[in-house]
């Protein structure tokens, strides 16, 4: 296969894991350096901006990585040192996009994190940003969008001519937790947070080969939070219940993680024998204290998350905290495309996953 016309930019926001990525691709499927461009970002005084690319795309396929809940990289405005936010880091992206337009003759957008994931459907007059966000990229002539897992992969029906791949790194994440944890399979429970999660729970439990529960979140309809929601007033649980029990928490994302503190103290009453939360991201905008305590305390084990997004070092450093290597899930997307071959074994590769686990299971 051709790579001379092959061009990958990894924006500063995924500067460690397209370093991981690079290798992969460099190593295992004969990429040279030729094949890596970067893109020099500008802030002037009062924030505005602006996004040079510092090699020609000119006539190649070029595919930009980003991920765009980076809190880690800043600039000055008006004296003033400022963290980037989604929204700047995403506004980075349409300027390369901008930069390329009129010379590369395919634009490829694989985000790490979807932009705008959260606010994925509307309520009243509320604005729709994640599908105005993707259009965007379409009315900039990009041709592809991957991202992974998807807070709701219905928001592809925003842009129902253009491709969209949600890839959910299964895989990794649960030969990661086989490989590191010695887990009783026969007591082992797979929880779903909420009823939104209950999909993806039930996938890992069948990977498993586990049973399931979920707690299930009773709201205060009387009151509405400073977020403009109304706060729970209870998780209630529902499903089997086991005697010092093992439990696998599951979610695509911990933000401040309050629901899952309070899981954790209602599962503390059923007195497990170990308890893990694997979530696709960990933004962790705030409350590792409370995971600290948690932790301390015998109700926490380990919380396994992805490198999609960017992690504060000090994070990285906690005991109860694992990241796992997502790289090769990457480079083998990256791949996929490339070669234009089909992407439905990386989202629908069930029977080969539930195999390998099944070996690992056996063998461990």
């Amino acid at each position: 296969m051709g790579l001379e016309n092959i061009r990958i930019l990894f924006m500063d926001t995924v500067e460690e894991l397209g370093k991981l990525v690079k290798e992969k691709l460099m190593s295992d499927y004969y990429f040279k350096e030729e094949n890596f461009i970067s893109a020099k970002l500008t802030r002037f005084g009062n924030g505005e901006g602006k996004g040079e690319l510092v090699s020609s795309v000119r006539g190649k396929r070029l595919y930009i990585i980003t991920d765009v809940c980076n809190h880690s990289i800043k600039y000055k405005a008006y004296g003033v040192e400022r963290i980037k936010m989604p929204d700047e880091h995403f506004s980075d992206l349409k300027r390369v996009i901008c930069a390329s337009t009129g010379n590369a003759t395919e634009i490829n957008v694989i985000e790490t994190i979807l932009y705008e994931s959260r606010q994925h459907k509307r309520n009243g007059r509320e604005s729709l940003d994640c599908a105005i966000a993707l259009q965007e990229l379409v009315n900039m002539n990009v041709k592809n969008i991957t991202t992974f897992d998807a807070h709701n992969v219905d928001v592809r029906q925003a842009i129902p001519l253009t491709a969209f791949d949600n890839i959910i790194p299964t895989e990794p994440m649960l030969i990661d937790l086989i490989t590191n944890e010695t887990i009783n399979y026969d007591n082992l429970l797979a929880i779903s947070p909420d009823e939104g999660a209950m999909g993806r729970t039930r996938f890992y439990s069948g990977m498993l080969g586990c049973d399931i529960g979920m707690f299930y979140k009773r709201r205060d309809y009387s009151k509405v939070d400073e977020h403009g929601k109304n706060p729970i007033a209870e998780h209630v649980y529902l499903g089997k219940e086991v005697k010092n029990g093992e439990y696998l928490i599951i979610d695509d994302m911990i933000s401040s993680g309050g629901s899952i503190i309070d899981i954790l103290k209602k599962l503390k009453s059923k007195k497990p024998k170990n308890v893990w939360v694997m979530a696709t991201f960990a933004l962790f905008t705030e409350g590792v204290e409370a995971f600290d305590k948690a932790y301390e305390e015998g109700m926490l084990t380990r919380v396994y998350c992805s490198n999609f997004t960017d992690i504060p070092d000090y994070v990285r450093k906690k005991p109860w905290f694992r990241r796992v290597d997502c790289s090769r899930t990457l480079a083998e997307a990256l791949m996929t495309h490339i070669a234009h071959e089909p992407m439905s074994p990386m989202l629908n590769g069930k029977k080969e996953l539930f195999e390998k686990i099944k070996h690992l299971k056996e063998t461990k």
